[in-house]
């Protein structure tokens, strides 16, 4: 059966469209900006290589024909599926989907499944009755779907989606005859019509929903061949602000999940689709699975451990990154229902790696043969068919390419004296990686380091304020992979800025990457008659203005975000500041996001209100999550201060005027509170001040 098909590795399409040296495409994601230029045209995808890929199939292939267990129980399983029929009736298109309120949830959820598993099904068989079921699925809903709605959007977005775009690329790679516009279509439906919905993940939420964002970003970041969308979301798997990111989410190195707190089926569904992410970033030459020193098997021992009903559990009291999820002990609901998602996990850490994970071998055990992925679309399911080894033995030797895999998921964040660096290795056990380093992104890229066998690196050899553009190559057997997809930071703030926390709390910082600020900082905000906060800022003296518009989304959700002129860094100092702030509504699901001007006239005296705005619209709030972006304003012209608001930067409107004496120079600058005990992330672009004065 294997020599039925024909395996491909094409070109990333996206990149390869930038020729010209220095060409630009931005995509922000945390602290860094992703670039494109012909620096990364020669990075590839590996096709098929979302969650199966070519070594998948042909060890599915083999042994279904040869009836090796345990793989073939679980083929048995999955072919008796419903949705693994190719007479399976279609129960769709739609127009429009939604969950909360739901709309045609389930009929997307279940031809989703048909899509998948038809799929799969013809890359086992070669029966062209399937191949010609989830092509038809595939193209009647990229054809018509055209908006995905409801409060709940990132998880219809996240989960069904997940599966039509494994149908996708499994059909689209293993000739299955699929016309060429109906794939450009299908591209196009999910570039348009599904990643506008996911694209700034959901660091709102409980983990599960980043992780759904994520998983999903990461497959349509495969299937359309898009280099940026792939490293936006393997950075934000590896340094997001949300709880769904690998360190958010398993929380403590016992393995305590984001979750665990809230119930069992919900800290299931989110390790199992932090595994599927490591499964993609496995199919491109990456080992995801073992980042943070294995941190993922660290959680699905906790979660196994729990759901087997013992007792002896470690749990920490935890504030989950939004403020709005406090769990004190581990929630026994919905306890030993455990779910198929365990069998990847076993067959990559205990089968491949050799490593122990006696609670996961022991629900193997108890699963095999792992069942369909329901309810929904919420898991693949099937895991004994996907991922097991015939006999539960490891391949022989380590997994052959011609040349090494680029790395990826590079961030690079900085400081006034060094530029830290990291990134996700490639797979392989000797590996070694080569730093290189350019003062702009045409280039030349300077190798600075050799012979790194470690995640990180850390640039000494930096100035402050000026910027720098990274990329590494990965060393194997002396062969060097590609170059990866570059990233800037800049060593420090732009000339003339300081930063520093106002107030006795945890320590802030902000880092630059050129275009980008970001913000981690603490504290409650402005205070009656003192204020903690944490403040970046140049100087200003007569008059001068300072514009910054606020990115999607913060991860505290009751962050406090504005442009603030402050007489100096006391915690009880005059100022003057136009925030963005969440009113409490009674819901903290769903805070009143508006602006406030707020003045302190004298050292020690009472904050008082200014004006008020109305409530942001849908532009920038929907459901209360800031899921656009706006502008801030503030103006100094001598005493007078005016401030502003825009929500395309274009259009003001004029939120109120004060009149304060700061002094012959003041300070003009961000200050952000995370309003909770834990800190919040802001992301900050578009910065333009006008008559400020380097400090």
């Amino acid at each position: 059966m294997t020599d039925k098909f024909k395996w491909t590795v094409e070109w990333n399409l996206v990149i390869s469209a930038f020729k010209r040296v220095g060409a630009l495409r931005y995509c922000f994601t945390g602290t860094i900006v992703l670039l494109v230029t012909t620096h990364s045209i020669a990075q590839r995808f590996t096709h098929p290589g979302i969650l199966l890929g070519k070594t998948d199939i042909e060890r599915m292939q083999v042994a279904v024909r040869l009836k090796q267990q345990p793989v073939f129980s679980g083929y048995e399983v999955f072919a008796r599926d419903p949705a693994s029929q190719f007479n399976y009736k279609m129960q769709g298109p739609l127009e429009m989907v939604g969950r909360n309120p739901t709309v045609g949830q389930s009929t997307y959820d279940n031809d989703a499944n048909a899509a998948f598993q038809n799929a799969v099904m013809w890359a086992i068989t070669g029966d062209k009755r399937y191949s010609e079921k989830s092509i038809a699925l595939i193209n009647a809903w990229s054809q018509t779907l055209k908006s995905i709605t409801g409060r709940d959007a990132i998880l219809m977005a996240g989960l069904g989606p997940f599966k039509m775009v494994n149908a996708a690329e499994i059909i689209r790679y293993t000739h299955a005859g699929w016309k060429e516009v109906d794939i450009k279509m299908t591209e196009k439906h999910f570039k348009e019509v599904v990643y506008p919905i996911l694209k700034d993940y959901a660091p709102f939420a409980n983990g599960n929903w980043d992780a759904a964002a994520m998983k999903t970003c990461l497959a349509i970041g495969v299937f359309c061949n898009d280099r940026e969308i792939f490293e936006a979301a393997l950075s934000y798997y590896t340094h997001g602000w949300g709880n769904g990111s690998l360190k958010n989410y398993i929380i403590n190195a016992a393995g305590q999940i984001q979750e665990s707190g809230r119930d069992q089926p919900h800290s299931q569904l989110g390790i199992g689709m932090l595994a599927e992410c490591c499964a993609i970033a496995w199919n491109q030459g990456l080992d995801l699975y073992a980042y943070d020193d294995n941190r993922l098997l660290k959680g699905f021992e906790y979660v196994a451990k729990y759901n087997l009903n013992n007792d002896d559990m470690p749990f920490e009291e935890w504030l989950d990154r939004t403020g709005k999820y406090h769990h004190y002990k581990i929630s026994d609901k919905g306890r030993g229902a455990l779910r198929p998602l365990f069998e990847q996990v076993y067959a990559h850490y205990v089968v491949q790696q050799g490593m122990k994970a006696p609670y996961v071998e022991a629900v193997v055990k108890k699963l095999r043969p792992e069942g369909a992925g329901r309810p929904g679309a919420d898991h693949p399911g099937y895991g004994t068919l996907f991922f097991a080894w015939v006999n539960d033995q490891p391949p022989l030797g380590e997994r052959k390419s011609a040349k090494p895999a680029a790395p990826a998921g590079l961030v690079a964040l900085g400081k006034s004296s060094a530029i830290s660096l990291s990134w996700i290795k490639t797979i392989g056990r000797n590996n070694t990686y080569i730093i290189k380093r350019a003062k702009s992104l045409a280039g030349p890229f300077v190798q600075i380091a050799k012979n790194i066998a470690a995640d990180t690196f850390v640039d000494r050899a930096v100035k402050n304020t000026e910027q720098y553009y990274y990329s590494i190559e990965t060393v194997k057997d002396k062969q060097r992979s590609v170059d990866a997809f570059p990233r800037a930071a800049v060593a420090g703030l732009p000339k003339g800025w300081r930063q520093t926390d106002i107030g006795a709390i945890k320590t802030g910082i902000s880092y630059y990457n050129g275009t980008q600020l970001c913000i981690d900082a603490s504290g409650k905000g402005i205070g009656a008659i003192t204020d903690a906060l944490h403040f970046t800022y140049t100087g200003v003296t007569e008059r001068g203005s300072l514009i910054v518009r606020i990115l999607p989304q913060p991860s505290s959700q009751f962050s406090v975000i504005g442009i603030m002129l402050r007489a100096d860094t006391t915690t009880g100092a005059p100022f003057v500041t136009l925030s963005l702030y969440p009113g409490k509504t009674g819901q903290p699901e769903e805070p009143d996001w508006h602006t406030r001007l707020e003045s302190r006239t004298a050292n020690g005296a009472e904050t008082k209100l200014i004006a008020k705005g109305g409530n942001l619209t849908t532009q920038a709030a929907t459901f209360g999550r800031l899921t656009g972006c706006f502008w801030l304003k503030l103006e100094k012209k001598g005493d007078e201060v005016a401030a502003y608001t825009s929500y395309d930067g274009n259009s003001w409107g004029n939120t109120g005027r004060t009149t304060i004496h700061i002094g012959a120079t003041g300070l003009l600058g961000i200050s952000v509170a995370s309003g909770i005990q834990n800190s919040t992330k802001v992301r900050i672009d578009k910065l333009k001040s006008d008559g400020t004065v380097n400090l």
